[in-house]
């Protein structure tokens, strides 16, 4: 079987699943089970953590017809006044929630593998599967944040070995999810005896996985292993750039397909100036304390680059260190249509107050959207 057709035949395969729907660009929001969102920030708005809170923006997407409903995993905050994603709702269980609340629109869970067994975490997949008729989605973390995986185990992996561990903790997973028979699982880090998982999920053969990363590890991982790889966007030539690399790899080393999506802050409003202004707010209100915080955890603590470190700063309080969509209905639509053509499948959002943009958004940007093509 050839390349071509070897892709052809998990993309039918696929064909009922959200995200391998014929939209041109896929639509998600991002980030909406944790406190503050995807900002650092103290600028006013009404988005809170709370159950209802929360369902109401995934059931507003839903609506409008977005494809994914993508979560944070954080089991504590980064301190500063905000003790930014310092609240924070489950992931598995937050799907399953939401599976029930909603008809459409993936719901995905974000895993922080040295967290749960894997065992575990097939069972839990498979039962969302199910509630959610075939809309669950995986997104698999190999555990960035130090802090975090100290108080599961102590200790912090290093990088690569993250990966070799998340390759092994995946295995598992899709063993559990597809072989009928009992099958021992031996490796550095699991000693299993006769494992097995019953139902199988919707899903064929599995449901949806997801990661993020631009480490040559991360790349291997996603080329490999997964169906959608989340890139960063720096700039458009960056993602572009990173996107045809993924793609590149997993066609020619392992004959899949795989989509390239990544998440942008959107702030649209009717003037270019009303969204800048608002825009601005949200840096000038930042929780600096704890995006310095955050940047040391990412290891970004160079003052060679003080601009550059600074720019970097304010893309992080306002944005989560995304390249901010900004300006009215039809630039935001322009900007979209531009990341569409760098090769990028689907995009999540990220908003100052997701409910209320949301509503705008579907008004005034959804229309242009169909209108330029992205949508139908």
């Amino acid at each position: 079987m050839s390349n071509a057709e070897a892709i052809a035949r998990e993309e039918y395969r696929r064909a009922h699943v959200p995200l391998y729907n014929d939209q041109k660009l896929k639509l998600g929001v991002f980030a909406v089970n944790c406190s503050n969102g995807v900002n650092i920030s103290h600028a006013p708005t009404t988005y809170r953590v709370t159950w209802e809170h929360t369902s109401d923006i995934v059931k507003r997407a839903d609506a409008m017809g977005f494809e994914l409903a993508l979560p944070v995993a954080r089991w504590r905050g980064f301190g500063g006044t905000t003790d930014f994603n310092g609240e924070s709702f489950e992931t598995y269980t937050w799907a399953a929630g939401l599976a029930q609340a909603t008809r459409n629109i993936m719901v995905a869970a974000t895993s922080h593998v040295p967290t749960v067994h894997p065992i575990v975490a097939a069972k839990q997949a498979t039962t969302i599967d199910h509630i959610s008729n075939g809309r669950f989605a995986l997104n698999l973390v190999m555990g960035w944040f130090t802090p975090e995986m100290e108080m599961f185990q102590g200790t912090q992996r290093a990088h690569d070995d993250r990966y070799r561990y998340g390759a092994e903790w995946l295995g598992i997973v899709k063993r559990l999810w597809t072989d009928e028979a009992p099958f021992d699982f031996e490796s550095e880090s699991f000693r299993i005896r006769q494992a097995q998982a019953h139902p199988k999920p919707v899903q064929k053969p599995h449901p949806v996985l997801i990661n993020a990363g631009h480490s040559p590890a991360a790349i291997e991982f996603s080329a490999r292993e997964v169906d959608f790889s989340f890139v960063g966007f720096d700039s458009i030539e960056s993602v572009k750039a990173v996107a045809a690399r993924v793609r590149d790899k997993a066609r020619t080393d392992y004959r899949r397909h795989i989509g390239i999506c990544t998440s942008a802050l959107v702030v649209c409003r009717e003037t270019e100036a009303e969204a800048r202004q608002v825009y601005r707010s949200i840096i000038e209100h930042g929780d600096w304390v704890a995006a310095d915080n955050l940047m040391k955890v990412l290891g970004i603590e160079s003052q060679s680059f003080n601009d550059r470190i600074q720019k970097y700063r304010e893309r992080l309080v306002a944005g989560w260190g995304t390249n901010p969509i900004i300006g009215t209905p039809a630039q935001v639509t322009d900007q979209l249509a531009q990341v569409s053509a760098a090769g990028v499948d689907g995009v999540v959002f990220g908003f100052l107050d997701y409910n209320e943009e949301l509503k705008y958004f579907d008004s005034t940007v959804m229309p242009l959207l169909r209108q330029a093509g992205l949508r139908r």
